[in-house]
């Protein structure tokens, strides 16, 4: 019998930090171009941010050099007081003076200011889940994981993440402390990091894959390789869209994956977070794993 894969909603960052697997990128609700400056409608953005979270968003992620700081600013904004239950993440590591002047800067100094400069914008005492934005080329990696260490040791930090690594990095990083997340890219179209997701799966570390939609729209009614459908075809069967299924079956991929879609209107939020409801089949999956 083709039954549907059961999938669970929630998962744990760090075994004590339990969000719903489904949860908003809030990085596109920046100035434009290069998400620099503030977003420029700061009331939709506030009312986008407040609707994700009445649909059961309890897991936001944002990032120092967005804006730089303002969609942290944006965030606080609208949420705060936050709500119990509510897991903000966001990244240091990256400096942005201007839209397209992007320096990585993973410095214990640098990323001890940006995380300090993180609780004050995002009036929090500590953040649930800090992340290094991208390895610094000129900086041993092991000093910038032990600068967010310490930070942790201090409580500033209580959960540490990862992203943009390689699986040497990530090898090297577990040697010096117990890191709760990893962000890549990745997506039904862009598997590149496989061997990243399954490292994280096995030592049931959270994979937060940046670009779930490999940053664009999917196409719909592209052919499914070698298979009797299309994700096109599998969306009329749940009545949903196409790139609804794509989530899904990221959601049904890996159980370790938190999904952080991100988006500027209400009803694609709306959209992206029904996906988390569909109960794809095992024949399904399968067809669509065989999507490029």
């Amino acid at each position: 019998m083709n039954r549907a894969t059961s999938v669970s909603t929630t998962f744990a960052i760090g075994g004590d930090l339990l969000v719903n697997r489904m949860g908003y990128g809030a990085m596109r609700l920046t100035g434009q171009p290069g998400n620099f400056g503030p977003y420029a409608d700061w009331e939709a953005g506030q009312n986008l941010l407040r609707r994700a979270v009445e649909l059961g968003v309890n897991f936001i992620d944002t990032a120092q050099a967005y804006g730089p700081g303002f969609n942290e600013e944006l965030i606080a904004s609208a949420l705060y007081p936050y709500p119990s239950n509510l897991a903000i993440a966001t990244k240091g590591g990256i400096d942005k003076p201007t839209p397209d002047n992007i320096r990585t800067n993973g410095s214990p100094e640098n990323l001890r200011r940006g995380c300090e400069a993180s609780l004050q914008r995002l009036k929090v005492d500590r953040i649930d889940l800090y992340q290094l934005h991208r390895p610094d080329l000129n900086v041993p990696f092991a000093e910038s994981v032990e600068a967010l260490a310490e930070l942790q040791r201090e409580g500033k930090i209580r959960h540490i993440g990862l992203s943009n690594v390689t699986l040497t990095q990530l090898e090297e990083a577990q040697k010096i402390v117990a890191f709760a997340s990893v962000q890549n890219r990745f997506s039904i179209r862009d598997r590149t990091h496989a061997d990243i997701l399954n490292y994280c799966t096995q030592h049931n570390i959270a994979f937060i894959p940046y670009g779930p939609l490999d940053a664009h729209p999917l196409k719909h009614g592209t052919p499914l390789a070698n298979a009797g459908g299309s994700l096109q075809e599998i969306g009329v069967r749940h009545g949903v869209k196409p790139n609804q299924i794509a989530l899904a079956w990221l959601l049904h991929y890996a159980p370790n994956i938190i999904l952080i879609p991100g988006t500027t209107t209400i009803s694609h939020l709306e959209e992206n977070i029904a996906a988390a409801s569909i109960k794809l089949t095992n024949d399904e999956m399968q067809a669509a794993s065989e999507f490029l």
